[in-house]
């Protein structure tokens, strides 16, 4: 026999997920209808809503499940993935901490930071690494980008033509 507190939370549990497949339906339906108004969306637009989509099926991650844990309406999340809306920091920083990646990464996908410099595979390693907290991984990325800044330096430093040092112990042919 259920209380009448299980009851309710069963019956509110049942009428949210039909709100949200009904939801879902009507975005994509809303979406294909406007399809001429996409061509107005940027490439940055897109690229952003691609990277959380692939993030979101790496994790393993449905759809409603992180609009839920970031605190944003299922068709809005749909719409920002397909490039049809531009996300602020703000959601962008709510996505990230459902997903569990850093919102930096996500306001470089977004065109709002500029891009790590180094090997991108290796910023992507280290971003995409479970065992390290957000801070350690900012750390890593911090010390990464000094050592690559510092090479790439040393290899300009190297490339610059340097003159012949002089020994005065041994006369040049010139002075013989």
């Amino acid at each position: 026999m259920q209380t009448p507190g299980e009851f309710v939370r069963e019956q509110v549990s049942t009428v949210r997920g039909k709100v949200d497949r009904v939801a879902g339906t009507v975005a994509e339906s809303v979406a294909e209808a406007t399809t001429a108004s996409a061509s107005n969306v940027t490439a940055v637009g897109s690229q952003v809503g691609n990277y959380i989509r692939e993030q979101r099926s790496a994790a393993q991650v449905s759809l409603r499940e992180l609009a839920r844990t970031a605190g944003v309406s299922n068709p809005y999340l749909s719409q920002v993935e397909r490039g049809l809306r531009k996300p602020s920091a703000e959601i962008l920083a709510s996505i990230a901490r459902g997903l569990k990646i850093s919102a930096e990464s996500l306001y470089e996908q977004a065109g709002i930071l500029d891009r790590r410099s180094g090997n991108p595979d290796t910023v992507a390693a280290i971003r995409s690494d479970e065992s390290l907290s957000e801070r350690h991984k900012a750390v890593l990325l911090e010390l990464y980008e000094t050592y690559v800044r510092e090479h790439h330096a040393s290899t300009a430093s190297e490339a610059v033509p340097q003159a012949a040092p002089t020994n005065p112990s041994h006369p040049s042919k010139e002075s013989a």
